[in-house]
């Protein structure tokens, strides 16, 4: 029946495309782009426009925790949400953004603010906690987990709530793992910052943050009364990334742009900082580039998101702008992509850009390579080398040296690690700007990411004192940004994945007494599914059977 109803809905809207049995999804994606309109989804405003938003928007993204449930206050989701929100008194809602934001305080709201995953870690490790994993799906909100949870099931399975389909969605973590969901408005836009300096020339920004219930929606599957307003049309601006990890990471809101300072400019310590100072190994792992916003906000500091080879100098313990006398300590783990981008200017990375690779000078690279001295085995993307091969050789030779790791992979033009796409066969779909196209080798040179954090797990899983860990599936909101329904839930089936090498690492080295996982998002965009029902049409038993894919 769905089978049929997939391909009558093509055969009726889509005339100029033809369907193949392998990949509908793809198909469907392809189409949308050629006619800039599909019946099965769009992004913004208006149906009539596939393509019409192509960023962030102010939606309610979902919160999973997993061994909270039968934890004490603090680290209990509920000390959060619903009748302990701050949302739900005027001094929780002022200490949330500094101020009383209009529109803002709601006595009924059921949701709590990211700040709370910061708040949560920081209970965690208090009560004894010796592993904390927080994974971050950068852009993904609740429509677009619904998206590939529907297609990764091969059915419609919820329209509200948690939902099902996906390993995190239906993984209970013996009845310790709870839901809810969360507003992610910064505490300001428009701040100008200079990296040079390190200062913020206007705090509080040209537009205070804050969000309105009524316009935006009291839950993420509510549309609200003004679809506009998520889109930061109206009252209250949409959020970037820099100021939600910094949110998810220190406990506290910023201005957009922000990565772990306050809205005056002054750094704030995050979990991993605190948590390495009582003896724990920490990693960070991503699908992007080494120190894009999110892995830099586990653990940098930087009044501006683009200034990157100084955000990647804090987190491998090296001098920088924000630390040029006393560099912080590092992480013991960083694996991510960047390898190639070589550009000779870089707007936003200040006066000591040093042309060559955006991301790390070779003299960093060189100096902190365990071959020069150094205290990380690097690993990174060799012409004819199995990528998989040579990240994990490089993680058990940290490991058994105890050195720390550092993995730098990628491909040079399009700066992620390949879509896995929908259907798992690493052929994207057409975005705005075409589709992204790999050879042979972009697959074979580089690890996936549950691979990347089978690797990270390696080198933390034996200090004995505990050990902290981030990992972003940052390609989705790529993927969202190309509004790409084929890229977006192939991204989110790759983060499921690396979440499952979590949970069987936990099972197996651990408990859910002493583990904690927190599953979330930064942000959300703004997907639209229309024929849902289609999309669980489009579901391929066989995917990933393809030969190109790893």
């Amino acid at each position: 029946m769905l089978r049929s109803t997939l391909a009558a809905v093509v055969s009726a809207t889509l005339a100029v495309t033809r369907l193949t049995a392998a990949d509908p999804i793809r198909d469907i994606q392809n189409a949308a782009i050629e006619q800039n309109k599909s019946p099965v989804a769009h992004w913004g405003l208006d149906p009539e426009d596939y393509t019409q938003w192509t960023t962030h928007s102010l939606r309610l993204i979902p919160v999973y925790t997993f061994g909270t449930a039968c934890s004490g206050p603090g680290v209990n989701l509920c000390s959060h949400i619903g009748r302990n929100s701050p949302y739900r008194t005027e001094q929780g809602v002022t200490e949330l953004y500094g101020h009383l934001p209009t529109n803002t305080l709601n006595a009924t709201a059921e949701y709590g603010d990211q700040v709370c995953v910061g708040a949560i870690q920081r209970a965690a490790a208090k009560a004894g906690k010796k592993h904390i994993f927080l994974v971050i799906f950068d852009g993904m909100d609740w429509q677009t987990t619904q998206a590939a949870a529907i297609y990764n099931a091969g059915r419609v399975g919820y329209t509200k709530g948690r939902g099902t389909g996906l390993h995190f969605l239906d993984y209970t973590a013996g009845g310790t793992t709870q839901y809810g969901f969360v507003v992610t408005a910064p505490a300001n836009d428009g701040t100008n910052e200079d990296v040079n300096t390190q200062t913020v020339d206007n705090p509080g920004g040209t537009r205070p943050g804050g969000y309105n219930a009524v316009q935006g929606g009291g839950a993420p599957w509510d549309p609200g009364a003004n679809h506009a307003y998520r889109l930061g049309k109206d009252e209250h601006p949409y959020p970037d990334s820099a100021n939600t990890a910094t949110a998810l990471c220190t406990g506290e809101k910023s201005y957009n742009g922000a990565i772990n300072v306050d809205v005056n400019g002054n750094q704030l310590a995050t979990v991993a900082h605190d948590v390495q100072q009582q003896g724990w190994a920490i990693g960070v792992v991503t699908s992007v580039p080494i120190s894009h916003a999110t892995p830099s906000a586990a653990y940098a500091h930087n009044v501006g998101r683009d200034d990157y080879q100084d955000l990647t100098r804090d987190l491998l313990g090296l001098p920088s702008i924000a630390h040029p006398n006393q560099p912080l300590a590092g992480v013991d783990v960083l694996i991510g992509t960047g390898f190639g981008d070589v550009r000779e200017e870089a707007k936003g990375q200040g006066n000591n850009f040093v042309p060559g690779n955006a991301w790390i000078t070779a003299a960093d690279q060189q100096s902190i390579d365990v071959a020069h001295g150094g205290a990380y085995v690097v690993a990174q993307r060799t012409a004819g080398a199995d990528g998989t091969d040579v990240l994990q050789h490089a993680a058990d030779q940290a490991a058994a040296q105890h050195a720390r790791l550092f993995g730098f992979f990628g491909h040079p033009k399009f700066g992620h690690l390949p879509f896995r796409t929908a259907d798992g066969d690493y052929v994207p779909a057409k975005g705005p700007k075409g589709a992204e196209e790999y050879t042979s080798e972009d697959l074979t040179e580089n690890p996936t990411l549950a691979e990347m954090t089978a690797a990270a797990l390696t080198v933390l899983q034996d200090d004995p004192d505990g050990s902290w860990l981030m990992v972003e599936a940052g390609d989705v909101d790529w993927a969202n940004h190309d509004d790409n329904l084929d890229n977006s839930i192939g991204a989110v089936i790759s983060g499921d994945m690396a979440i499952k090498v979590i949970t069987d690492w936990v099972e197996t080295h651990s408990n859910w007494n002493e583990s904690l996982l927190i599953v979330t998002a930064d942000h959300g965009h703004d997907l639209n599914l229309l024929q849902p029902e289609v999309v669980a049409a489009a579901h391929n038993p066989d995917a990933g059977r393809h030969t190109s894919a790893k």
